[in-house]
């Protein structure tokens, strides 16, 4: 998944040989690449509704539809995590170049066994961003 700010439709070319992608289109994602690319999307992963948004101040005016569990953002490129009763909001960070002084890094959600786990990682080191992983019981 892709929470925006992609940058390059090769990227999501590359990004598509490695495993099939759901992207959404960021603020910065604004040449004639980028307009067939939804601004937010709902999927289902292993029975879990995943809602992808890139700017999380959107929530305010167009609430994540009911049922969903986790919420992927992106815009500020900051690695988060925030339980909001049993919804998991999540911000990957960024995986292109350093932004200010925020961590290269990604996420990644596993679902097994009726739990969602997720860790960010940085991906210069990696390793897990510490305190940036959550448990979530389905």
């Amino acid at each position: 998944m892709h929470a925006g700010d992609i940058g390059s439709s090769s990227i999501l070319r590359e990004l598509r040989m490695l495993a099939p992608l759901y992207a959404v289109r960021g603020n910065n994602d604004t040449e004639s690449w980028a307009a067939r690319i939804p601004e937010r999307r709902t999927l289902r992963v292993g029975g879990v509704r995943l809602y992808i948004v890139h700017d999380r101040a959107e929530l305010a005016e167009r609430p994540a539809p009911s049922g969903s569990r986790v919420i992927i953002t992106g815009h500020s490129h900051q690695p988060a995590i925030e339980a909001r009763g049993d919804v998991l909001c999540i911000n990957p960070g960024s995986a292109g170049p350093r932004r200010f002084r925020l961590p290269i890094a990604a996420g990644e959600i596993e679902i097994r066994g009726g739990r969602l786990q997720v860790r960010l990682l940085d991906l210069t080191t990696r390793r897990p961003l510490p305190g940036l992983s959550a448990t979530l019981t389905l």
